[in-house]
């Protein structure tokens, strides 16, 4: 039988066209003229997405990088629509949008609200890094060798490394959060009969929780929970006022009793956000800031700083305008570097009595060569490394004028408490933060909260929802990002190292050069 008989009745076997004998006649030679050569069957292969060519998906990906935050499926139909894609892809028309947009999801795209994480708004200010850097890490990195480590938040690991002292050290984090009664969940299930309710236009009554928080011990409290530091406070000029330096200081001073009254072995180390609350100097601290270069005369106002009125309770005294009733005092009496003191103002034996010396005259008294050296730099914008450019920034950086402690410093130190800053913006530093967060999260989700009263117990009881083992995870990762920070990584790149790498508080290398690498 000949070939084209033989074809013919092979293709008539299987109902197929002459066509289909001609083709068998092809692959039959070529098998016959090489082995290998078998025939493919391409049945189902044309409806399979273009991107499974990888080269096409990479490209799109590159594209709607270009683009920026906000991609659409319309960008990917342009794209593919462009004469060099055509022909590199032999496409003859671009796709539709149906297909753009299930192209999206098939590339891990989805509509919905961009993820959000912490800020990172003025992290590498000039002054914010120089704390961060040269204050911040240095003394936190030698706290460190004295901490506990925790397993997955659960049980303490002891390396049996030697530690430079014998006791443990706690780090207790301070921070205040506000709870509003029409906090409710904004998201669940919702059957198709429900219909649209009234609802509360504003936030309702609000708590403001003030407390410190460890990742040995939790919230702080005594053992038996019999005292805690937790204030509930009622912020507004018609309730409990305003939460004022004055309080941090009770606050910090109640939290003092109840550390050494309880947890006496330890060392521990309060830490505070950098908040004008917070490191309030002093009412007569020394600053050269307003001061002149030359004596006042007089008759002149009386030159000094200003303070709050304050009634017998501590509280300020306000004027019929609503305004907060100042005063003018005179500013203390400095410290000189060989241990005398010295007085701002000239004293009853001399001319001008009471009136302001200058700063002239002050710092020729601590041995200055003043001439015609200027009062101030123009805006204080001195130039850098010129410590003699103004009369201003040579008292500015005398010891007594730049070593001015806050007052919470100056409380807790006397009591042998150490007080550490967090730098500015930086509140991934203090997990504190998701510490609220869960409880805010816990307090979505209970009934409403229709009284004063009922607000108060949920509050406290989205609190105590937090459990240690999660608080204690919230303090690692916070160690994680002081040490991205300790080794160079910006805001954004702490970021991501700390979310990419779940496990220890000290981030591996490899971590290190991925995010070098990825340029993050």
């Amino acid at each position: 039988m000949n070939w084209i008989a033989a074809s013919l009745q092979a293709a008539h076997s299987f109902q197929a066209s002459s066509y289909t004998a001609k083709n068998l006649r092809k692959w039959a030679q070529s098998f016959i003229s090489d082995r290998t050569d078998l025939p493919i069957n391409l049945y189902g292969s044309w409806n399979v997405s273009l991107l499974n060519k990888g080269e096409l998906a990479k490209e799109i990906h590159m594209h709607l990088q270009t683009i920026g935050k906000y991609v659409s499926a319309a960008d990917i139909i342009q794209f593919l629509d462009t004469p060099d894609v055509k022909e590199r892809y032999a496409l003859k028309k671009t796709i539709s949008l149906t297909t753009a947009q299930r192209w999206m999801h098939m590339m891990d795209y989805r509509w919905t609200k961009a993820p959000s994480g912490q800020y990172i708004d003025g992290h590498e200010c000039e002054d914010v890094v120089k704390y961060r850097q040269t204050t911040f890490l240095p003394t936190i990195g030698k706290l460190e060798w004295n901490l506990r480590e925790w397993k997955d938040g659960l049980e303490e690991m002891d390396d049996k490394a030697p530690r430079p002292q014998n006791r443990q050290v706690v780090i207790w984090y301070h921070n205040e959060s506000t709870f509003y009664a029409n906090d409710r969940r904004k998201v669940y299930w919702v059957h198709t009969s429900e219909t649209a309710k009234p609802r509360q236009k504003g936030e309702g009554a609000s708590i403001m929780v003030v407390d410190f928080v460890s990742a040995d011990y939790g919230w702080l409290r005594s053992p038996d929970s019999s005292e805690w530091t937790r204030v509930l406070f009622r912020a507004g000029k018609a309730q409990d006022g305003y939460y004022t330096n004055n309080d941090i200081l009770a606050h910090a001073r109640k939290a003092m009793d109840i550390l050494e009254k309880y947890y006496p072995d330890e060392r521990h180390v309060l830490v505070f956000d950098n908040a004008t609350t917070h490191i309030k100097q002093a009412d007569d601290a020394l600053s050269a800031r307003k001061m002149s270069k030359f004596p006042t005369k007089p008759g002149n106002p009386f030159f000094g700083v200003e303070r709050n009125v304050a009634n017998a309770n501590g509280k300020p005294v306000y004027a019929p305008n609503g305004k907060i009733l100042k005063e003018k005092v005179r500013m203390r009496d400095t410290t000189k570097v060989d241990g005398t003191v010295q007085s701002l103002y000239f004293r009853v034996d001399e001319e001008n009595p009471g009136v302001f010396k200058g700063m002239a005259k002050i710092l020729e008294e601590r041995g200055y060569t003043i001439g015609n050296l200027r009062t101030e730099c123009v805006g204080f914008k001195c130039p850098p490394n010129v410590p003699r450019c103004c009369c201003r920034r040579l008292l500015y950086n005398e010891p007594d004028f730049a070593q001015v402690p806050s007052l919470l410093e100056s409380v807790c130190h006397a009591r042998r408490f150490k007080v550490i800053f967090l730098p500015k913006f930086h509140c991934e530093l203090n997990f504190i933060e998701q510490c609220w967060g869960y409880a805010k999260r816990k307090y979505c989700e209970y009934p409403p909260s229709v009284s004063e009263a009922v607000l108060e117990q949920n509050v406290i009881r989205a609190l105590e929802s937090v459990p240690i083992c999660t608080i204690r995870r919230y303090a690692t990762r916070s160690l994680r990002f002081m040490d991205a920070y300790r080794h160079g990584l910006d805001g954004r790149q702490a970021i991501w190292a700390a979310k990419k790498y779940r496990g220890h508080r000290v981030l591996p290398q490899t971590i290190l050069d991925e995010v070098s690498k990825a340029g993050k």
